[in-house]
């Protein structure tokens, strides 16, 4: 006699998304989540859905799935969950504004993030107010709102205390040094991201890690600082992610961050060779980020004296701009093509 097959619980639907995640396999993660989501719907358990639908759309939006994460965010947003928790409609509210910013749609991304912060103010629930004025900085910064930025780097340190969970501090001292080498305050920029790689571990969480000296050595290259400090953060994010894996767009950014290395040390050549792999694939990427790699193959090809290229790519890197809604790279990418592409002009 044929055994009869199994319908999977929740539970254990719930367990396999959340191992697939562990494990960086964000589509399988996804897929998993959507599975107990399901179950949760057909047996009436309206906060099981909830919670596994906003699993679904953190690991969509981990696997580059832009889109169908704002989907679900929005999804999440109008159920009636949102409506009586006020930390539900918070934290759906941050998964539609960071899922906003991956699609280069900084300025509904600003605006969603900007609808979470404050929503929330008890300290059992500061974690969710970081994460918000996180991705509200995050927007800020990538759309070229520095003042703006800066703003909410300051009132966001003054949330952090001695009580602080030093992961949730280190991420949000992350942020803030990211802006303030955005806004060229060098010297910030420095004591932020020391905070923030004090309070990090790889033996604690590698994966955190990776990103964090992926994203610091982003930060010191636009800033033009080209030190063994910074080679180092970039040595770390490679090899770290080597270990845990890293998606498409993460293994992107590396290899961005070492053609920026290559041309501030005058090897423009070489920065141009991982460019050219990088732009076939920019596509992949969110149109701020293309952006960035057009910009720098620009300036690499100003340096070796191919101007016309160089024209061509810096005209590229202002329509991704444009189309991201950061307008002032935008600018800054047009006038180094009216003033001959030279990188001295940036």
């Amino acid at each position: 006699m044929r055994e009869k097959k199994v319908a999977p619980s929740y539970a254990a639907a719930e367990l396999e998304a959340r191992g697939h995640r562990a494990s960086h396999d964000f589509a399988k993660a996804a897929d998993g989540a959507r599975s107990a989501a399901d179950i949760a719907l057909d047996e009436g358990d309206s906060a099981g859905w909830w919670n596994m639908t906003f699993l679904q759309a953190e690991n969509l939006l981990d696997a580059g799935e832009f889109n169908e994460s704002v989907k679900l965010a929005k999804s999440l947003l109008e159920a009636p969950l949102a409506a009586t928790s006020v930390q539900n409609r918070a934290r759906a509210l941050i998964l539609m504004a960071n899922s906003l910013r991956g699609e280069g749609l900084l300025e509904m991304a600003a605006s969603t993030a900007a609808s979470a912060v404050g929503l929330v103010d008890d300290e059992a629930d500061m974690e969710i107010d970081v994460h918000a004025r996180q991705a509200l900085i995050a927007a800020y910064g990538e759309s070229g709102k520095l003042d703006e930025a800066w703003a909410e780097c300051l009132s966001l340190s003054e949330r952090i205390s001695d009580e602080t969970d030093d992961q949730l501090a280190g991420k949000a001292y992350w942020v803030i040094g990211n802006v303030a080498f955005l806004c060229d305050r060098i010297d910030d920029g420095l004591h932020y991201h020391e905070l923030a790689a004090e309070t990090f571990s790889p033996s604690r969480n590698l994966d955190v890690w990776a990103k964090f000296n992926k994203a610091s050595a982003a930060m010191r290259l636009a800033a033009e600082i080209a030190d063994a400090a910074t080679l180092r953060c970039i040595e770390r994010a490679e090899l770290a992610t080597d270990v845990v894996g890293g998606s498409e767009e993460d293994i992107i950014l590396l290899r961005l961050n070492r053609a920026h290395w290559n041309y501030l040390a005058g090897e423009a050549g070489e920065a141009i060779e991982l460019l050219g792999e990088i732009k076939d694939r920019a596509d992949q990427l969110p149109p701020q980020i293309a952006g960035e790699v057009f910009l720098l193959l620009g300036r690499a090809q100003a340096e070796t004296g191919n101007k016309q290229a160089a024209a061509e790519s810096l005209v590229e890197a202002a329509d991704r701009f444009d189309k991201a809604g950061a307008h002032q790279r935008a600018l800054q990418a047009r006038e180094m093509v009216e003033t001959g592409n030279s990188p001295d002009q940036e």
